[in-house]
C-alpha cells in the first residue's frame, strides 16, 4: 500500500467517524438519566448514602451545620471498625499530601502510623456523619466517640 492510498484510507475513516460523532442523537428520557446517576439519593425510604455509597460521610471539622441534624443522638457512641478504617485511610491520605500533623510523630514517617497516633490522641480533625433511615443524620466528633481496641 502506497503512502497516498494510506492517507486516503485514513481521511475516509476520519470522515466516517466525524459523521457518526456529529450525527443527531435522541434525547435521553429524564427518568432514565436519574436512574443511571443513583449516587447520594434516597430510594424508597432508605437512608441517604454518602459520597462512596456508604451510609457514613467524613466531614472536615469546621463545617457542620445542617437543618436535618438530629438534636438527640440515637446511634451508638462507639466508633465502628468501618468508620475507623475510613478515618485512618482518609487521614493518612491527607498526611501524605502534606496536611499539618496534629501530634508529634517522633521518628515515624509512615502516614498511616501517624494517623493511628493521631487517633490514639483523639486529635484527628474529622467529623463522622451517620445517616439515619428517616433521612436525618448525626454528626460525631472523634473526641466524643469511644474507640474499642485502642491501645493507650
Amino acid at each position: 500500500m502506497s503512502d497516498n492510498e494510506a492517507d486516503a484510507l485514513y481521511d475516509n475513516l476520519m470522515d466516517d467517524e466525524e459523521d457518526d460523532f456529529m450525527g443527531e442523537e435522541e434525547p435521553l428520557d429524564q427518568d432514565e438519566d436519574e436512574e443511571e446517576i443513583g449516587g447520594g439519593g434516597v430510594q424508597d425510604g432508605a437512608a441517604p448514602l454518602g459520597r462512596d455509597g456508604e451510609p457514613v460521610d467524613i466531614l472536615p471539622s469546621d463545617g457542620v451545620n445542617s437543618s436535618k441534624a438530629n438534636k438527640t443522638r440515637v446511634t451508638t457512641r462507639f466508633l465502628t471498625k468501618y468508620e475507623r478504617a475510613r478515618i485512618l485511610g482518609t487521614r493518612a491520605l491527607q498526611i501524605s499530601m502534606n496536611a499539618p500533623i496534629m501530634v508529634k510523630p517522633g521518628s515515624e514517617t509512615d502516614p498511616l502510623k501517624i494517623a493511628m497516633l493521631e487517633l490514639r490522641a483523639r486529635k484527628i480533625p474529622i467529623i463522622i456523619r451517620r445517616y439515619l433511615p428517616d433521612g436525618s443524620h448525626e454528626d460525631w466528633r472523634i473526641e466524643e466517640l469511644e474507640i474499642p481496641g485502642l491501645e493507650m
